[in-house]
């Protein structure tokens, strides 16, 4: 239930409205200019998803601190939706990166830090055979195929609410009434009944996910360990000992979706609660925010891969791009796992992040709001809902987007990034003390506007 008048919130999304047009002029004019060679004005339609006037057009990013075009500078905890979770433009990174381009970009062919990045990833994630691609929803894709080619199942299973790129299969609803697996409408240019393919379960729900994996006939679950982009819903206590249970007892291979999870700690949420899936998936981050992502998997299931591959006719697997894996990639790569992926960054990171929590429940106890604060490691949301949510009917049921419209507003005017997709805040290892005071301050104001 909406515990704000929507009136009040149509007011106050207005002024700010109003003041982001005045203090942005050189990023409206950019908006209008670019409106001339890209749909909706920018490279990636996603990037007007912002509740702003205007997107704000970005002139540079370093750190965690953000500066746009009309010199205005921000916190920013939106860190390219997970993409910087590391900041912006390590110096390490960059200089790897700088580094490599003298000496090539992309060849076909392993550049001699392939066998020492290879290392570094089973080192740091913990599964011992890895191969590379290029986004996360490149790299599903990919485990998808494989999962389905060595257990010669069809379906797919996730779970409602989940977000794995740009992966057909996954892009499916369930029936809240029914149960059924529904094609999303939102979905644009779909042929294919990926939902005669795909089952989806609540989150959390254990006798429903037992139910769909009975008949034997599941390939893998491919799931986030938390559902991290439909609001945060972090697993109920025993679920995933239980749910790991059950995908061995139906011969299912368990996919762990890590590109957001990697907030929960060094190595990602699997591997600090012992979850030990077959393949694990990492994007976005992991190279620092250059296009790569990576996916693991056990010696048992390389030894079905390569089973498979070679048990297949001669011709295109369908698996793999030409750029993935190529000398740029991999030079940031090996820099990240090195420098980024480190036991001292993240202390810092989870530090500041409970400290940012702490102070955001504070003030919500304080102002009598009905809202809640869940956090994953680095990663949190500000939840406009009395309760951390179990599932994402959970979430439909208390969505409040107006309301959350207003706080993204609200606070990029007020030179503090949050993610435009949820009230998602996470911390770098630049973010400073001073950012989570801007942040509070800043959200001081919005429950006193409020």
């Amino acid at each position: 239930m909406n515990d704000i008048a929507p009136d009040q919130i149509s007011a106050l999304q207005h002024t700010e409205r109003e003041r982001f047009i005045t203090s942005h002029p050189r990023s409206m004019a950019l908006a209008r200019a670019a409106e001339q060679h890209y749909l909706f004005g920018v490279p990636l339609h996603w990037m007007r998803d912002w509740p702003s006037p205007a997107t704000l057009f970005v002139a540079q990013a370093q750190g965690a601190t953000l500066t746009c075009a009309d010199g205005v500078s921000y916190a920013d905890f939106c860190l390219g939706d997970t993409g910087a979770m590391f900041g912006h433009s390590p110096t390490p990174l960059a200089r790897a990166i700088a580094e490599q381009a003298a000496r090539g970009l992309t060849c076909m062919l392993p550049a001699t830090n392939a066998a020492a990045v290879g290392e570094a990833l089973s080192h740091t994630f913990g599964l011992p055979m890895w191969q590379m691609a290029l986004s996360a929803s490149d790299a599903n894709r990919f485990v998808l195929r494989w999962a389905r080619a060595i257990t010669r199942r069809a379906q797919l299973l996730v779970f409602d609410g989940c977000y794995h790129g740009a992966v057909d299969d996954t892009l499916v609803d369930r029936d809240p009434v029914s149960g059924a697996t529904l094609p999303r409408p939102s979905v644009l240019g779909q042929v294919h009944n990926h939902a005669a393919f795909t089952r989806v379960v609540p989150f959390n729900d254990l006798p429903a996910l037992e139910a769909a994996l009975k008949p034997g006939d599941v390939a893998c679950l491919l799931a986030e360990p938390a559902l991290t982009n439909f609001g945060l819903v972090p697993p109920a206590p025993g679920f995933w000992e239980a749910a790991r249970a059950l995908c061995r007892e139906h011969g299912t291979l368990f996919v762990c979706d890590e590109t957001h999870t990697i907030s929960t700690a060094l190595g990602g949420y699997a591997r600090a609660h012992g979850l030990d899936p077959d393949f694990m998936v990492v994007g976005k981050a992991v190279a620092g925010g250059l296009p790569c992502a990576v996916y693991g998997f056990t010696q048992a299931v390389a030894e079905r891969m390569v089973h498979a591959k070679n048990a297949a006719p001669e011709g295109h697997s369908g698996i793999g791009t030409t750029l993935a894996g190529n000398a740029l990639t991999l030079a940031a790569l090996e820099a990240s796992l090195e420098h980024l992926h480190t036991a001292a960054n993240y202390a810092h990171m989870l530090d500041l992040a409970a400290s940012l929590e702490h102070g955001l429940r504070e003030r919500i106890q304080a102002a009598g709001r009905p809202w809640t604060v869940t956090r994953l490691g680095a990663r949190m949301e500000l939840q406009f809902m009395p309760h951390t949510p179990r599932s994402a009917q959970d979430v439909r049921d208390h969505a409040q987007g107006h309301l959350e419209a207003l706080t993204h507003l609200f606070m990029l005017n007020r030179g503090v990034l949050l993610t435009p997709f949820h009230s998602m805040m996470l911390v770098s290892p630049a973010t400073t003390r001073d950012d989570v005071a801007r942040l509070l301050t800043v959200f001081d104001q919005l429950l006193q506007a409020l």
